[in-house]
Parts: C-alpha cells; structure tokens; sequence
C-alpha cells in the first residue's frame, strides 16, 4: 500500500482507510457488492417465504409503518451501529461511526432493487422456492464482494463482534446464531402486536440463516481470487 502523505486531522484508523490504496475503486466496489446483495434481498422478498433475520425486523415495520423497506432497514442498522458504543464503552472505535452512510447507501439501493423487480413472482411453490434459492446466491455473491474491498463491517457484523468482546469465552458463531434467534423472534411479536398475524418470517427464514454462510463460504472460494488478481 503506498503511504498517504496527506495529514489529515482524523484518527489513524480513519486515516488509514482514507488512504488505503485505489480507494475511489474500492468505495465503487463495496458500493457493487451492497447493490447486489440488495438484489437479493428484493428476491427474497418477491419469493414470499420469508427474510433473512437481519432483515425481518425492518420488513414488519415497514409493512406497519408504511415506510420504505430502506429507510426501515437504515433505522434498524444504525440501532445496530449505536448499541456498539454502549457496549465497548471505551473501547468503541469512533471510525465505525462510518458504517452509517454505509448502511443509507444500502437502503436507497434496496429500495431501488424493489423498484427495478416490481412485483415480480413466479407463481408456484417451485419458483417461490427457485426465487429464495437464488436470492441466498446474489446475497452472498454481494457480501463476498464488499468484504473483499476491506473497508469496514456492516452493523450486524460488528454488533456481534462487539457482544463477543463482552462474553468470556464468546465465539462469533454462537453469537451471531444467538442474535438471529432474538431477532427473529422480536419480528414475530412486532408482526403479531402491530399487523395482527405472522409476515416476513417463513421456511424461507430459516434456509437462508442456515445456508447463507455456506453459500458464503462458497462464493468467497470463487470469486476472491479474481477479485484478488484486480488488485482488491
């Protein structure tokens, strides 16, 4: 990485991801990989079966509220991001403070993704199940793919690596299974106390908690090394 020569009145954290190497491709290829896995999102959401628990908590409030999914999904996010000062107390790094226009980028591309797809549906279980399948692919193409810019996690990431840091003998995994499992059940109870009935979680929810890792895992093996080879 070539040395920033340019002194900035920030703290070396965020002077270093100012001037980390080919910035301006990486903000554009972390911007790329938030659009994509916004794609799979709205798929999911257009299957019908139910969202991924990071997202089931904004889909309630934005059918009750009336509210863009975006804008619920930026509301819950920066939640997200705020609990962290609480919890690492002194140890909270400010830069992370840098997730918020992060995480509104996303919400306008989610709700340009529903946008662009309308209402479209395949009218089966099949192409309901073809949809999800599908969805799981473009989110974890999408993560890998702004992972790789290696800028700064998404609220949910490090909310849970914050929760890990306040555990004695904390793994991610047992946490982030253990908040996924809290989230989904608050969604369940918002969706029963404020529309009345059961929305936005289904057997589509717990495929996608139990196998988006996997098709992580597997999109990480592919596309890394081409990504790697451009430079990131």
């Amino acid at each position: 990485m070539e040395r920033c020569k340019a002194k900035l009145p920030f703290p070396d954290r965020c002077r270093e991801l100012l001037c980390k190497e080919r910035l301006p491709q990486r903000l554009f290829l972390y911007a790329f990989g938030l659009f994509i896995a916004s794609v799979g999102t709205a798929l999911a959401l257009n299957a019908n079966l139910g969202v991924s628990p990071i997202q089931a908590v904004p889909t309630v409030l934005s059918i009750a509220t009336g509210l863009s999914l975006g804008t619920c999904t930026f509301l819950v996010l920066s939640i997200f991001t705020l609990l962290q000062i609480p919890l690492l107390r002194r140890e909270f790094q400010w830069y992370q403070l840098i997730q918020l226009p992060f995480i509104l980028l996303f919400g306008y591309l989610l709700d340009f993704s529903r946008f662009l797809l309308g209402d479209f549906h395949i009218p089966t279980y099949f192409g309901q199940q073809l949809m999800l399948w599908t969805s799981l692919l473009f989110m974890a193409s999408g993560i890998t793919i702004f992972m790789q810019a290696k800028l700064i996690n998404m609220p949910p990431e490090a909310l849970v690596v914050a929760i890990v840091r306040n555990i004695p003998n904390g793994t991610f995994h047992r946490v982030k299974i253990a908040t996924d499992s809290i989230l989904v059940a608050l969604a369940i109870l918002l969706s029963f106390s404020l529309l009345g009935g059961l929305y936005g979680v289904r057997e589509g929810t717990l495929i996608t908690a139990v196998f988006l890792g996997k098709f992580i895992y597997y999109a990480n093996r592919l596309l890394s090394p081409a990504l790697t080879k451009l430079g990131f």
